[in-house]
């Protein structure tokens, strides 16, 4: 082969890999860009979680008939809330904490918060790519109502990253451990009232959840964060900023 013919196919070869190279080097940006405190790929939902019912199987019947009955037991009011909570945050758990975290006065624990869903949302999101199973509505469309979601449905997005912030916000507001956990479970839940998921989905996002959190606990930079938040709940409450009984809360004294 003469020199030209080889200078011939090494620059295709060359630009070929460049490419490679640069499509790589994306990747990982973006990889990097949507995770805070989690390791990418980490946890593992495939080896973490049940496959879901297999389609057909005396499973998939079972739970495709809970969710029937529960759509058709779902008031408009009920409906109406489920829908309202499509997108949410740490002040959906407002009831549960009395009041005491309220937007714009805890801008450091907003903030770790931001990071704890994104990571959040990424891992579920990753976990649905793998197991892709059609959501209620695309299997039975008698479910459909309202703007339909285009994503997978296992595990359940709002059902895991509901008890991501939780979980956490249980570690800033011990005293209220129970009553923050209900929130998120009743907000996992309302998904099955209007078909966006099955039971099955919503149980694996709770599992889903408890290993995210797992991970976060193991990042120095969320254990930074989180006692950069305590410290400013509870130095709101000092200076006035709250009530006295968030002080309480959040494991300082008044």
């Amino acid at each position: 082969m003469n020199s030209s013919n080889q200078f011939g196919l090494r620059r295709p070869l060359s630009l070929f890999l460049g490419a490679c190279l640069t499509l790589a080097a994306a990747t990982h940006a973006l990889g990097a860009e949507a995770w805070h405190y989690l390791r990418a790929g980490q946890p593992d939902s495939a080896g973490l979680l049940a496959p879901p019912p297999l389609p057909n199987s005396a499973e998939q019947t079972a739970d495709m008939a809970a969710v029937v009955a529960i759509y058709h037991a779902c008031s408009t009011n009920d409906a109406a809330l489920a829908f309202g909570e499509k997108k949410f945050s740490i002040f959906n758990f407002t009831p549960a904490l009395g009041g005491c975290l309220q937007p714009g006065k805890f801008p450091k624990t907003e903030a770790f918060f931001t990071h704890v869903l994104k990571d959040a949302a990424a891992a579920t999101g990753k976990a649905k790519e793998y197991w892709k199973r059609p959501r209620p509505f695309t299997t039975n469309p008698s479910l459909a109502s309202g703007k339909l979601e285009k994503s997978f449905g296992y595990p359940s997005g709002h059902a895991t990253e509901s008890m991501v912030l939780a979980l956490v916000l249980a570690d800033l507001f011990p005293e209220r451990r129970e009553d923050i956990l209900a929130v998120g479970r009743d907000i996992g839940w309302r998904r099955v009232w209007i078909a966006r998921h099955y039971p099955t989905d919503i149980y694996a996002g709770r599992v889903l959840a408890q290993a995210i959190v797992r991970e976060l606990k193991a990042s120095a930079e969320f254990q930074h964060d989180l006692a950069e938040a305590k410290a400013e709940v509870a130095s709101t409450a000092r200076t006035g900023g709250t009530s006295r009984r968030t002080t309480a809360l959040a494991g300082a004294a008044p």
